[in-house]
């Protein structure tokens, strides 16, 4: 298996705050549409970006990217996996991620 175009960390435990923000599930999902890390396509590497606008970003013109649909889609598997279990961890529901990209 040869190693995928995309490639990001998983997210680390949610800096969940506590008191009276958010519940811990909507807070995590919030956090998650927005949490930034280093991602690579292809070697191209984007610093410290927004990991869920940039893979909405690689499914909506793959090949602008230099990736097939594909390979675009299994990055945004990938994402709803790790962040996935970030989510559930924090009482969320991994099809709240799956909604976002349906929007």
């Amino acid at each position: 298996m040869s190693d995928p175009a995309v490639t990001f960390p998983a997210p680390r435990r949610i800096p969940y705050p506590g008191g009276c923000v958010l519940e811990p599930g909507p807070y995590a999902l919030d956090y998650l549409l927005r949490w930034p890390a280093e991602l690579s396509v292809r070697g191209r590497v984007y610093p410290e970006q927004p990991i869920y606008p940039l893979i909405r970003e690689l499914l909506a013109d793959p090949a602008a990217h230099g990736l097939t649909l594909a390979e675009a889609q299994a990055a945004r598997d990938r994402f709803l996996e790790l962040a996935g279990q970030a989510l559930e961890a924090e009482g969320g529901d991994r099809r709240w991620l799956e909604r976002e990209f349906g929007r």
